[in-house]
């Protein structure tokens, strides 16, 4: 799996969990909705620092938006 897929797939899954609209992440990570959007359907590849953004605003490390979920 592609790292962007991952980061897609673990985004959208921890802003699901936590009951947040993309609007508001990208409110709480201070980025437009529309590139967080782009994110999930692994249109763009996230920088360090919206990467760092994102996991400060979900209240998570990093490394935890691009670790590959375990298959069952």
């Amino acid at each position: 799996m592609r790292v962007r897929d991952v980061l897609a797939l673990n985004l959208k899954g921890l802003r699901q969990i936590q009951n947040l609209s993309q609007e508001d992440l990208a409110d709480l990570a201070g980025i437009d909705r529309t590139y967080v959007s782009s994110l999930e359907r692994s249109q763009y590849s996230a920088t360090i620092d919206v990467l760092e953004r994102l996991a400060l605003a979900l209240g998570v490390k990093p490394a935890d938006l691009l670790t590959e979920p375990a298959s069952n």
